[in-house]
């Protein structure tokens, strides 16, 4: 049984910390949210663990987790260690990891995938850092992980940084992935030979090279909503596409899928796009080509 501190009970952070209970692990849990927190405070949670402690932290990229490590720093001791398992950039991460050092205090950073899912399904899971560090905190990633050989849900990827560097380009590969499914369908609803797109969709389950753990969330979705006339068709991006693709634009490697993929969710977002209405006009102007006026 191993103790821990868990700093964020959002829906990942909540379904974390039962599946680490359910594990027979002990974790003592803070949130903003008065519903599932177990403590009142941050300084609370340290007082609940015995040293050497592991706290894990669960909170937005960017600056909510720079002031909670930079809290955490005034709060732990000598040998207690921080696991940032967020969704942070990894040049974050070596910021942190010095602010730590200097007193002595220990830093891992891990990519995490799994979504809601994860509670049942396990997390993939992609950490950097020491041996040492990351030695002693496998019983916790041993627990969050998937069911079966290690290798196959976790990967000690490198130093510090490079659990989120992983978990990055992990999330790069995902929004082509998602955006080749979603023009899939869109083309299978265009087709008037096609008269059953969730069927086919779901036809693609089994035995098709396409099969996969999205497709079958996709068919989750028809099943729920065969035409998705439910939904808006406006997407956001979490940041790691777009840090995806400065690490492409940065090592000079060609990333065309990833990046069409980005730039077709900023396109999702325009209700009505100034590009478009000027391809419509270049249209209308060296061909003749109808164009729908506003309004009209």
């Amino acid at each position: 049984m191993v103790q821990l501190g868990l700093i964020g009970l959002g829906k990942m952070g909540f379904n974390m910390r039962e599946r680490l209970r359910a594990a027979g692990h002990e974790v003592v849990g803070y949130d903003r949210n008065p519903d599932v927190t177990d403590t009142s405070s941050l300084e609370d949670l340290v007082s609940k663990l015995d040293a050497p402690r592991i706290v894990w932290i669960m909170v937005p990229a960017g600056e909510p987790t720079r002031q909670t490590v930079t809290e955490l720093g005034n709060l732990l001791a000598e040998g207690d260690m921080v696991i940032d398992g967020g969704n942070s950039k990894y040049t974050d991460d070596k910021l942190n990891a010095d602010l730590l050092a200097a007193k002595n205090i220990g830093y891992v950073d891990c990519g995490v995938s799994g979504g809601v899912w994860g509670k049942d399904n396990g997390y993939g899971l992609m950490v950097g850092g020491t041996a040492a560090d990351v030695e002693r905190a496998m019983p916790i990633f041993d627990a969050l992980r998937p069911e079966g050989p290690r290798e196959e849900g976790f990967s000690h990827a490198g130093d510090v940084g490079a659990g989120h560097y992983a978990k990055m380009i992990h999330n790069g590969i995902e929004y082509g992935m998602m955006q080749a499914f979603a023009e899939g369908f869109e083309l299978l609803e265009a087709a008037k030979v096609v008269n059953d797109v969730p069927a086919v969709i779901k036809g693609w389950q089994r035995g098709t090279v396409v099969r996969s753990w999205l497709l079958d969330l996709l068919v989750r979705a028809l099943d729920e909503d065969p035409e998705l006339d439910d939904l808006e068709g406006y997407v956001e991006d979490s940041g790691e596409g777009r840090w995806t693709l400065e690490e492409a634009i940065n090592n000079a490697v060609p990333a065309p899928v990833i990046s069409a993929a980005l730039f077709a969710r900023f396109a999702s977002r325009q209700e009505h796009s100034s590009a478009m209405r000027a391809v419509a006009a270049l249209r209308n102007q060296f061909g003749g080509h109808a164009v729908k006026k506003v309004g009209g």
